[in-house]
């Protein structure tokens, strides 16, 4: 697996020829927890948030893989069995990031089923990473997307029911 710069990525191409128009943003977030049950975080190296796995996909990936490749650029964890367990679309999915770029977001969160290796803490792409409690305060700022989500994971645990917003 490798890490694709920015300018190199499909959105990052795709930005170039567009400009500042809206963007489709399709692309995978991951729930990885320990065996305690702790849910994985890692600390943003554009803006410092902390928030999940999460990113892009690229051509020629399917969206499990966009998920699989995620995480092992920002944890160096390899996630070896994936579930979806909710997608995120519409017009109410749209933001402008800090770099003044608006994307319509299309993502399908997946819980890791399973995962090998050792916990980078510092990637290209992240500060910091851990493991924490989710019924406890998480590390803040935390990405406003996170809160969201664990409940999400959490009826979809309860319902087995697929989560569509």
């Amino acid at each position: 697996m490798s890490s694709v710069p920015w300018a190199e990525s499909y959105l990052g191409q795709l930005r170039a020829l567009a400009g500042d128009r809206t963007l489709m943003f399709v692309g995978a977030r991951a729930v990885v927890r320990d065996a305690d049950g702790r849910v994985l975080l890692i600390e943003r190296s554009d803006n410092g948030h902390w928030a999940l796995p999460a990113g892009a996909m690229e051509l020629g990936e399917s969206i499990a893989g966009c998920a699989v490749r995620e995480v092992w650029e920002e944890t160096g964890l390899t996630a070896t069995a994936v579930t979806p367990f909710a997608m995120y679309t519409g017009p109410d999915r749209t933001f402008t990031n800090m770099f003044g770029d608006t994307y319509q977001l299309f993502v399908v969160a997946f819980r890791v089923d399973a995962w090998s290796g050792e916990l980078l803490t510092a990637t290209d792409e992240t500060t910091n990473a851990g493991f924490f409690p989710p019924d406890r305060a998480l590390p803040e700022p935390l990405s406003a997307n996170v809160p969201e989500l664990l409940a999400d994971l959490t009826a979809f645990e309860r319902t087995n029911q697929f989560i569509l917003k």
